[in-house]
Formats: structure tokens, C-alpha cells, sequence
């Protein structure tokens, strides 16, 4: 079940109600006889292949096959989740978990620890990221996907796993043994002044704790110094709870103001959430920053400081989810994650970007064409258009660090280069990439015969062979060559043309190592273009929203 598993980890929003009995509007007796008519044929089905189809069945297998069949015709979010995934649920809306504090991924062929929780079990016992790990309670994992491998390490709090790790630099496996804890992730993963007066928050996730965890955050900053002005990062947030976004919007807006309203199809779906507490930043300027994968409540925040004319947006458009989910109990430890209404932002719209119920003739599913979106006017009256997600008030593209820095983070060298780094250094001693940093890593590219293609490559053959069955000169067939073996030469420059991008990221990877996660977050906001055009504009004064033309 590994979509189920993808979209219970991803942008959702989750109603505060959970039902426990049925749902749907009012029916008439012949919606019911298609029911029940369909609840019929399908059992028989069931059991009918089950009992006698000429290969065994796994009846547990086959029934979760035709649940995900059933739920495939509808949106992705609209999720069958059986007992074993239940943690996730419980990671997603209250933000925990029995585990050890780690975040591991495939790489080189292995699951490795990626990041280490700072003050969780797994840091506490001298798990490092770089651990490959080989066994867990006894059980080889050199088969097991991450997934797999992650629901091993995870139980109840109290309880020990054994875990046997291979490290760098170590001739000989190491045996950890740690006890499982009760992981609380965290909603604010940074905040920190990062100008004059300028305060910077990151917003990873929206479970029930998001609002106080921001609230705890500003009141430790005002403590710091005044705060002048506020980016509040939702760059990559998947989104939550629908609650949650309320509670943060709250810290921001006046008490009273429409936040979002949701409707759907059972009267009781019409909902409108309001702020309900006076905010902490009333009237200091504010920009949200978001991109393609702020979503769900990420969008319900960004739409809500948009539409009030509260602060502005700045960054790429966001997803566009405005679907709402709630959680139905089943029998036997499932639940089932349904849509069961839209969301609207203050101004009315609608951000949801893709039409699940209808698909062109080529099954691609429908979206609104830009001349058939209406028009909404925010608070101050200025336009604003539904569907597609958050359009930024102010544009930045995110700078694509090129085809050579793409390949060294598929190959994961710089990941795979701070272990070799670390593996003979203290991480004290580390204070940031400098040039004898960057030409040891420059050997350990060449060490490795890392090579990457260039957008050129192979263009020059091809249009060499269009060249030649066109009849084309010998001269013309020089220059080609000639021109191919500049881009040669000029591709061996790579390091030096993609030098600054290489710098930043390897510069990230390493103060990850020395700082952990706040490490890596400080680190990457050093030439973060996004960020930049945002601090220029809180600077400048200009992050104010009635001076924006719509």
C-alpha cells in the first residue's frame, strides 16, 4: 500500500470532527437499492474468487486491492489506512510518535540515517547520520525498502531496539541499543532573528501543536529584541490541520476576521472558522514565502494573509489543494482518510487546482483555464483569482543550481562526502566550507569519476548527423567539431562555472553534521534568492500590500 502510505504522509488536511458513523446527504430509496445492490455483487465477488479461484488468494491482500480499485476513481487524498499504518495518522495530526529519533532514506544502495533529532534517543546513544544500517532485532534489512526499515524502528515508547549500524571509518559493525521514546516533531524547526529586526520562522508541518509552537516562538523572539518585521517560511509544508492553520493565522489577524469556511455536501460540512484570540504581530509587516509544494494548510495561511491584505506572498505558485479530509474509524483498527468538503479563503475562492471527477480524452484530469477563473477582491480591493493555488504578490522564481549540483544530489556525493569528511575529523573543529574544504572535495569528485551530462551533450552529434545527411560542407563539419570540443572543454570547467551553488549546498550538508537540523536550516538561507527579494522588500517598507497593484 505505498499510496496510501504517500498520502497519508502528504498534503492533507484534516477536519476537526471525526465521524464515526456514515456519511452523505440525504438519499432516495433508489440511491439505496445501488448501494446495497453494489454492496451485494461485490461481496459475492469477494468470496467468490477468494474460495475458488484456481490460484490461493490472500483474502486480506484481495480485499485491500479492491478498496484501492474503488478509491483509485476518486482524488488521491481519499485513502484506506489499515492498523499498521496507523502511527502515521497519529505522527500527522498530533505530531508523534514511539521511535528513536532518526530520519533515514535509501542511499548507495543501503538505508542510511539521514538526520538525527537533537536530545531524542538515537543522538543520545552516538547515532550519527552516514549509519548504514544492516540489522534491526536480529533482521536483516538489506531488503527492506525505507519504509519497511523505518516501521522496525518505530513501537512503543519504553521498549528497545536492538540496531546494528556499519560506519564509515569503523572496520567492524556497531551494536546500538536504544530505547524507544515518545518523538515529538516539531511544527517550528527555526526561528531567529536574521537582520536588523527582521525575525525568520519555518513552518514545516501543521499538526495540532503548530499555533503554540509559533506563539512560544514569537514570544522567545520578542524577548531577543522588537521585532520589526517577519518572513514565515512555508516553503515545502505539506500542510495539517485545518485548526492548526486557523490558530496560526490568529497570531497575525484581528480577533473576529474570517479565516476559511469549508462546505461540502452534508449541511453540517458549512463551516466558518474565525479567529478567536487578539494577535501577537498585529501590525508588523509580514511576508509569507511559498512554492510548489506548500499545500493544504500552508495555502489556507497564505491565502488568509493575502485576502485580509495582512502581509504578502512571495515565492511561485503554490500546489493548489483545497480539499478537506476527515478521519472515519473502521473495524479492526482501519480508518478511512475521505474528502468530504472544499475549503474557501476569506475572499470567497477556491484554490483547488485539479478536477478529480473528470478527465479529458487522453485521462489527464481537468483544470480551469486561466480565462474561465472569476475574479475576488481581498479586503483592500485588490484582485485576486480562484483556482491553481496561491499566486505570490511578488514572483521569485527558485534558482535552478544546474545540471552538475542536480546529479551530485542524485548521486547523494554531498551527503557521501561528509561522512568520509567526518568520519576522521571532529565536527567541533568545523566551522564552514572554505577553499581547502572545497578542493578536497573537488579530489573526491575525481576520486569517485563523477561525470554528469550537460544540456549540450549529444546535441552537437545530433545536429552532426543532420548535417551529414544533408550533404553539408566539410567545413561546416569542422566547426561542428570544433564546437564539440569546446563544450567539452567547457564542461571540465563545471566545478569552477557551478562553483557558488556547489559551495552553498556542500556548506549545508556539512554545518548539518556540526548543527544539526537548525544547522542545515541557517546554512540555507545564505544566497536563498526567495528570501533575499523578501528581506529587501521588509527593508525597503514596500512589504506592505496596499501598495500593490491588482
Amino acid at each position: 500500500m505505498k499510496r496510501t502510505k504517500y498520502f497519508v504522509l502528504g498534503a492533507a488536511i484534516i477536519g476537526a470532527v471525526v465521524l464515526s458513523v456514515g456519511f452523505g446527504p440525504p438519499v432516495d430509496t433508489d440511491f439505496f437499492f445501488k448501494i446495497n445492490k453494489g454492496i451485494d455483487i461485490f461481496g459475492r465477488v469477494y468470496k467468490e474468487i477468494s474460495l475458488n479461484y484456481v490460484d490461493e488468494v490472500d483474502p486480506e491482500k484481495f480485499m485491500q486491492a479492491g478498496i484501492k480499485g474503488m478509491l483509485g476513481t476518486l482524488d488521491p487524498y481519499t485513502v484506506f489506512i489499515d492498523k499498521e499504518d496507523g502511527d502515521e495518522v497519529e505522527m500527522l495530526t498530533n505530531g508523534r510518535y514511539g521511535g528513536i529519533g532518526v530520519t533515514i532514506g535509501a542511499r548507495d544502495g543501503s538505508v542510511q540515517v539521514i538526520s538525527v533529532m537533537d536530545g531524542h534517543a538515537a543522538q543520545r546513544a552516538g547515532i550519527i547520520p552516514g549509519d548504514k544500517i544492516i540489522e534491526i532485532d536480529g533482521t536483516k534489512v538489506a531488503d527492506k525498502n525505507s519504509n519497511e526499515v523505518r516501521s522496525y524502528m518505530r513501537g512503543e515508547p519504553g521498549t528497545e531496539v536492538k540496531i546494528l549500524i556499519q560506519r564509515e571509518g569503523e572496520n567492524k559493525p556497531i551494536l546500538f541499543v536504544v530505547v524507544r521514546e515518545d518523538i515529538r516533531v516539531k511544527n517550528v524547526t527555526y526561528a531567529e532573528f536574521i537582520g536588523n529586526g527582521i525575525a525568520y520562522v519555518r513552518l514545516e508541518r501543521f499538526s495540532r501543536k503548530a499555533g503554540d509552537e509559533l506563539r512560544q516562538s514569537l514570544k522567545e523572539l520578542k524577548l531577543k529584541g522588537e521585532i520589526k518585521g517577519l518572513v514565515l517560511d512555508l516553503r515545502g509544508n505539506p500542510g495539517g490541520l485545518l485548526d492548526a492553520a486557523v490558530d496560526v493565522v490568529s497570531k497575525f489577524v484581528t480577533k473576529g476576521n474570517l479565516i476559511v469556511s469549508t462546505k461540502g455536501r452534508r449541511p453540517e460540512s458549512e463551516k466558518q472558522y474565525n479567529s478567536v484570540e487578539e494577535p501577537l504581530l498585529p501590525d508588523v509587516p509580514l511576508i509569507v514565502l511559498v512554492n510548489r509544494s506548500s499545500a493544504s494548510a500552508s495555502e489556507i495561511v497564505a491565502g488568509a494573509i493575502q485576502d485580509l491584505d495582512r502581509g504578502i506572498v512571495v515565492g511561485t505558485r503554490s500546489f493548489g489543494k483545497g480539499l478537506v479530509q476527515t478521519i472515519v474509524p473502521l473495524n479492526y483498527g482501519a480508518q478511512l482518510k475521505v474528502t468530504t468538503a472544499r475549503y474557501y479563503i476569506p475572499s470567497g475562492r477556491s484554490i483547488q487546482e485539479i478536477d478529480y471527477m473528470h478527465k479529458d480524452r487522453n485521462g489527464v484530469f481537468a483544470t480551469v483555464p486561466d480565462s474561465l477563473k472569476r475574479a475576488f477582491k481581498t479586503k483592500g480591493g485588490r484582485t485576486v483569482y480562484e483556482y491553481g493555488g496561491i499566486t505570490p504578490d511578488s514572483s521569485v522564481t527558485e534558482t535552478d543550481p544546474g545540471p552538475m549540483v542536480r546529479e551530485l544530489f542524485r548521486k547523494s556525493l554531498f551527503f557521501r562526502f561528509a561522512n568520509t569528511y567526518f568520519s576522521a575529523r571532529k565536527t567541533a573543529e568545523f566551522t564552514g566550507v572554505n577553499e581547502s574544504v572545497m578542493k578536497e572535495f573537488r579530489k573526491y569528485l575525481d576520486d569517485q569519476k563523477f561525470d554528469y551530462k550537460e544540456e549540450s551533450d549529444g546535441k552537437v552529434n545530433e545536429l552532426r548527423q543532420i548535417a551529414e545527411r544533408s550533404h553539408y560542407s566539410k567545413e561546416v563539419l569542422a566547426d561542428l567539431d570544433l564546437l564539440s570540443a569546446a563544450l567539452e572543454k567547457e564542461k571540465n570547467r563545471g566545478f569552477d562555472r557551478y562553483r557558488n551553488h556547489i559551495e552553498r549546498e556542500l556548506n549545508i550538508e556539512m554545518m548539518a553534521r556540526v548543527k544539526g537540523e537548525a544547522g542545515r536550516i541557517a546554512a540555507s538561507l545564505k544566497g536563498d534568492s526567495q528570501l533575499d527579494v523578501a528581506l529587501a522588500l521588509l527593508k525597503n517598507g514596500k512589504a506592505n500590500p496596499h501598495k500593490i497593484k491588482g
